[in-house]
């Protein structure tokens, strides 16, 4: 498959190929088998059922979620004879942790042979996670395209305080009933679109860690999200009709997101700096009782504004790699100020980050003077690229012509708290993301303040 054949083909057509053999020399496999998208599609369900040789299903959703899409998928199942079991959280929200894995891990029937997922972000994280431990197929019934990880091979979860990504099962079959997903709330809509405009980022920043630090990069794949990305904008502003061609858009680009993730084997295509806004603020959710938590998809959509204002600052700023500059930077740098930092406005969060990096040691100083090296070598193409970003101005004109929040004072952060965030996203995971290029070049203070300090 090259850059060209993956830009023709639409989802149906990928669905079916299963897997194939791709320019960058891997074999890609998507991970999903069944994807159907339409009114009525929750009527399909047996039919899966019946695919995988399933008698009983489990079914798991919360409160919400139930009233949604539970009773219809009670009642499709009831008609046709198919017993099942069920939990629903009793809990509301639902939080991605330990307890809410180990709650459906505890209720599950093991009369059942396969597991069907009811609800969109944490009830699938959960339920790809539950088919993971028990061996068994897992299909998701969307309530609303708000999220990239139907599909992915992985779950984000919030262990020990810190969100991380663990390695589950990826849903064998997905339903996306338009009924259903016309019908979402709209700020859960809205959170779709957050999550599809966080790919203008991180697939720049994966053509980045390319480059500094020889990360694994296809362009068949970035090409793929990249095409669903510019459908979903192009849908955006239809979202407010409850459109059900923006609404399938939407979740067509979130499954192709996922998609993506798993030709790579990582959450790059999907995830970058953008994202690390998102952990940050979920973690203090959970750590501290006045932050306050948001939809997965609005943060990460806040997040990606964030980060095209600082990569359009650094462009302004007009930068060449100092080495002396750099070097005198990453000498006053203090490990142990800063892990109070990090300690101090994450959480206890923040010691998962802290043990990462007595792993990683990315602050090393011989390291640091490789990439360095690697930086001013391809300086002029590490420009080039950043500078292929769509302007923050036009991607805040379409997040205000839907709705979107444009300001993360919405979950009561201030332009300080916001800065501080910004800073810390390099600390989340061992991901080349743009603030650990900033400090690499010794400016990421600098363009802390250009970014996030109002002027006077």
């Amino acid at each position: 498959m090259t850059v060209e054949e993956i830009k023709t083909i639409d989802l149906k057509d990928l669905i079916q190929l299963g897997e194939f053999d791709c320019a960058c020399g891997k074999r890609h496999s998507l991970g999903v088998a069944k994807v159907v998208i339409e009114k009525g599609a929750v009527k399909a369900l047996p039919a899966l059922l019946e695919e995988i040789g399933a008698k009983k299903p489990f079914l798991l959703s919360g409160h919400d979620t139930y009233a949604a899409a539970g009773e219809a998928v009670c009642k499709v199942l009831a008609d046709v004879g198919i017993p099942y079991a069920e939990y629903v959280f009793p809990i509301s929200p639902v939080r991605p942790t330990e307890y809410t894995v180990g709650s459906a891990l505890m209720h599950f029937d093991y009369s059942c042979d396969a597991i069907i997922g009811i609800g969109s972000g944490v009830i699938n994280d959960t339920g790809k996670m539950l088919a993971r431990a028990t061996g068994m197929k897992y299909i998701i019934v969307a309530t609303a395209p708000s999220m990239d990880g139907f599909v992915s091979g992985t779950s984000s979860m919030d262990r020990d305080g810190l969100k991380t990504s663990l390695y589950s099962t990826a849903a064998w079959g997905v339903i996306g009933d338009l009924d259903i997903l016309c019908n979402a709330p709209m700020h859960l809509l809205r959170a779709g679109v957050g999550d599809m405009l966080a790919k203008i980022t991180s697939l720049m920043e994966w053509k980045l860690a390319e480059i500094i630090i020889g990360e694994d990069y296809c362009e068949v794949t970035a090409a793929l999200v990249e095409r669903a990305l510019n459908q979903v904008m192009n849908q955006a502003e239809k979202l407010l009709e409850r459109d059900p061609d923006a609404v399938r858009a939407v979740m067509e680009g979130l499954l192709i997101a996922g998609i993506g993730m798993n030709f790579a084997g990582v959450s790059r295509p999907a995830s970058g700096m953008e994202h690390y806004f998102s952990h940050i603020w979920d973690m203090r959710s959970l750590a501290f009782e006045d932050a306050q938590f948001e939809q997965h998809g609005i943060q990460a959509g806040l997040g990606t504004l964030y980060t095209l204002m600082a990569y359009e600052n650094f462009l302004k700023g007009g930068y060449q790699p100092e080495w002396k500059r750099a070097e005198q930077y990453v000498r006053n740098f203090s490990l142990d100020d800063w892990n109070r930092k990090l300690l101090a406005f994450i959480g206890p969060g923040a010691e998962a980050m802290i043990e990462g990096e007595n792993r990683e040691h990315k602050y090393d100083v011989a390291k640091h003077k490789a990439r360095f090296a690697v930086i001013e070598k391809n300086w002029d193409e590490i420009v080039r690229i950043i500078g292929t970003l769509p302007p923050s101005a036009e991607i805040r004109a379409l997040m205000e012509s839907i709705g979107f929040p444009t300001s993360a004072s919405i979950i009561g952060y201030d332009d300080e708290q916001v800065k501080t965030t910004f800073t810390m996203t390099k600390d989340i995971r061992d991901k080349y993301v743009g603030t650990r290029l900033f400090w690499d070049l010794g400016i990421l203070d600098e363009v802390a303040d250009k970014t996030f300090t109002p002027e006077a």
